[in-house]
């Protein structure tokens, strides 16, 4: 038995209620988790059990965890942190849910949806919980659909997407917080009794301070592969707020309470009659398997089903804006060709300082907005790029910034009405720019026209960097006028109806959605995006640790990672680190030496033969960063006939001594061969055994004695089986 489930077995005689008459179990489950509903006899839902599944559904009418209401709203008899709490026409502030029925579909063989339909017994006020269970992956999506029938509109003030209790002593939260440049940084902590707040209300750019993620443990950390773990990740690009209410009961443990959604903050919905309102979709798993298990949970359902054509495969790129900044002409980038070319990448990204003429963009200072070619610049336009771009064998892409004006443009000067800005206090700017209106949908075909205008003008264009460079403050809508009570929610919204219009036309292109560095690495986005980028700090050793933080919750086909000018380590070291993600290179190609352009082009080709298995393998963490010199993680392939080994030394110190490389997720009974990649010197490998067979279970379970030495020494190991 499972510590969750007994420390649920415990709660049980904090307060007992009776199984009889009509009450009824809702039961969520995938092949190894469940979640358990139950309706009482008042018609109330509430929550049974959450935790590992049973093969007999009836044995969850043993459980009751304390009359936990399932959705607990407020004003009526719930006197803590409700999931819902709304204003009805008359002025009423309390609301009260009761079941009404439920319903199930399913889609196709791996997923169920079920939806529970809820109703204020007084008004016309309905809601319905909506429960996605993704068998395989062991993943559920949560969401909460809102709708009413009053004569004028009701004011949502709190609506939740989900509310799920566990029971425990103690609880453990892992999340990651930081800032630009410094982002993804590692934090657990054991919550203490009360509220703990994980939210943002920075608008755009919305998890530059916060992920909306977390993974948490009840009774006792849990370790990498072993020991109870709840992980969750809330689906929302703006303002957000992640609820943990630890609820104590003295020395008989305690009860806490998980509730994600929108940040309530600034945020009252008016809800018009009849119109429905979605919240964001919470995903979650439960394991007894660790953190990795987890991991691996979310990756395997956003390949499949949250990430933006997830298996698509990724193109390698060179990148120009460490190479040139603003400062580049038509000559410039098209010799810079040459160089994608010579290290053997798939693609040309043209970064910042490509458009306006009135206002050229010269600097971040002008431009935004004007998303036209400089004429002095690229007098023969997007366009001729691109075809001397194929003409070398290579895609050419492209950076924009589509929700952003600067005032020195003409859109600013034409379009005054489209900036959100207050009217009555001095403009607020950051990085020289303003945030545009997308609650206003004369500005979501703006933004729309921007992406139509240059991909169907210029059809070759193959990738798209979409960027989002400042948060909002001193926010105003003259389109919301007097409504301006749920403008970050009308602008998050706008956002999405533009992404989908763009997907719905240009279904294949590949998109990165990039934030000023990590500030949208979040589900709600990755909808329409491939990829994400992680950080405009690529220093390799920094890289290491936030590019394992994102691995807690994103697939590494998903976590963009670049080689730059950035850090004073070794080429090879820099390029072994971004090959754990989604490989690019933003670097000076012409003062690269022979030996390094080879070196270059033998590792992309390694990345493009083990791309599949870095990708979209099972990740295996297996030296965590954080309480040492060194970092080791694997990816294996669905068949486990194949894996790729990262191991990484960072700053070491005299007597420093490491642990053995432990591998994972490989086949006991199989025979790899384990060979070293990515060589300087093929006559020289730091593995010195590199050829040598070894079986899947010795590398397991004794594993592989750490050979690296000496500070910033890096390693890629290829593992194939024998056959």
């Amino acid at each position: 038995m499972n510590k969750l489930l007994s420390n649920i077995l415990f709660s049980c005689f904090l307060a007992l209620f009776a199984i009889t008459g009509n009450a009824q179990n809702i039961v969520i489950q995938t092949q190894s988790t469940s979640l358990a509903l139950r309706v009482n006899n008042n018609k109330q839902l509430q929550q049974l059990y959450f935790g590992n599944r049973f093969s007999d559904t009836s044995a969850y009418s043993s459980f009751n965890m304390a009359r936990t209401p399932a959705f607990p709203t407020a004003g009526i008899n719930y006197n803590n942190e409700p999931a819902m709490q709304v204003q009805h026409a008359d002025g009423n502030i309390s609301l009260q849910l009761n079941y009404v029925d439920h319903s199930i579909e399913k889609p196709n063989d791996d997923v169920t949806i079920t939806h529970i339909n809820l109703k204020d017994p007084v008004y016309p006020f309905y809601v319905t919980l909506n429960f996605a269970a993704y068998n395989k992956e062991n993943i559920i999506e949560e969401w909460t659909s809102i709708h009413h029938e009053e004569k004028v509109p009701v004011t949502l003030m709190r609506y939740a997407s989900s509310f799920i209790s566990l029971n425990d002593n103690n609880f453990y939260l892992t999340h990651f917080y930081g800032d630009w440049a410094s982002e993804m940084q590692f934090e657990e902590t054991k919550l203490p009794g009360g509220i703990f707040n994980i939210q943002s209300k920075l608008g755009t750019r919305a998890t530059n301070s916060e992920l909306p993620s977390f993974m948490l443990s009840p009774g006792e950390p849990a370790q990498e592969n072993e020991g109870d773990v709840f992980a969750g990740s809330l689906a929302w690009s703006g303002n957000f707020n992640l609820q943990f209410e630890n609820i104590q009961y003295g020395r008989s443990g305690g009860s806490l309470k998980i509730i994600p959604g929108i940040n309530a903050y600034a945020s009252n919905y008016l809800l018009k009659p009849k119109e429905t309102f979605n919240t964001p979709h919470f995903i979650f798993t439960y394991t007894s398997n660790g953190r990795g298990q987890a991991s691996r949970n979310l990756h395997a359902w956003a390949l499949k089903y949250g990430v933006w054509n997830g298996y698509q495969t990724r193109q390698t790129l060179l990148n120009n804006w460490e190479a040139t900044y603003f400062n580049f002409t038509q000559d410039t980038l098209v010799n810079l060709f040459d160089g994608a070319k010579k290290i053997g990448v798939d693609l040309f990204l043209l970064d910042d300082g490509w458009f306006g003429n009135n206002h050229p963009r010269h600097a971040d200072t002008a431009g935004l907005g004007d998303w036209q070619a400089n004429k002095k610049i690229l007098p023969d336009g997007i366009g001729y790029l691109v075809k001397n771009a194929e003409a070398k064998g290579i895609h050419f892409g492209i950076w924009i910034e589509p929700e952003m004006v600067n005032p020195k443009s003409d859109l600013y000067e034409q379009h005054p009405d489209w900036i959100l800005k207050l009217p009555n206090r001095p403009e607020d700017l950051s990085r020289n720019q303003l945030v545009l209106d997308l609650t206003n949908p004369k500005v979501q075909d703006f933004v729309y026209g921007v992406l139509h205008n240059l991909l169907t003008e210029n059809p070759g264009i193959a990738y798209i960097k979409w960027d989002c460079n400042r948060p909002m403050t001193n926010a105003y809508s003259q389109y919301l006028g007097a409504n301006q009570q749920a403008l970050y929610v009308d602008y998050a919204n706008g956002l999405y109806n533009v992404l989908q219009r763009v997907r719905k036309e240009f279904p294949k292109l590949e998109m990165m959605l990039c934030s000023g560095g990590g500030g949208r690495a979040e589900y709600g986005a990755l909808k329409y995006f491939n990829e994400f980028w992680a950080s405009d700090n690529t220093d390799a050793v920094e890289r290491i640790f936030m590019q394992w933080g994102y691995t807690y919750f994103f697939p590494a086909a998903t976590i963009c990672a670049h080689v730059t000018n950035w850090g004073k380590q070794s080429l090879k070291y820099k390029i072994d680190v971004a090959m754990q993600g989604k490989l690019g290179f933003d670097i000076k190609v012409n003062d690269l030496s022979d030996k390094e352009i080879t070196f270059c082009k033998t590792a992309v080709d390694n990345y493009k033969r083990l791309q599949s298995v870095i990708n979209y393998g099972s990740l295996y963490r297996l030296i965590a960063p954080y309480n040492n010199s060194a970092a080791s993680l694997m990816f294996v392939d669905s068949t486990k006939q194949k894996a790729v080994v990262f191991a990484y030394n960072m700053y070491t110190k005299m007597g420093d001594q490491f642990q053995n490389i432990k591998m994972n997720g490989l086949d006991a009974a199989k025979q790899y061969v384990v060979k070293e990649i990515n060589l300087e010197d093929d006559n020289r490998p730091a593995f010195r055994q590199s050829g040598k067979t070894f079986s899947g279970e010795f590398l397991m379970n004794e594993g592989l004695n750490w050979y690296l030495r000496g500070s910033l020494q890096s390693s890629i190991l290829e593992l194939t089986e024998v056959n």
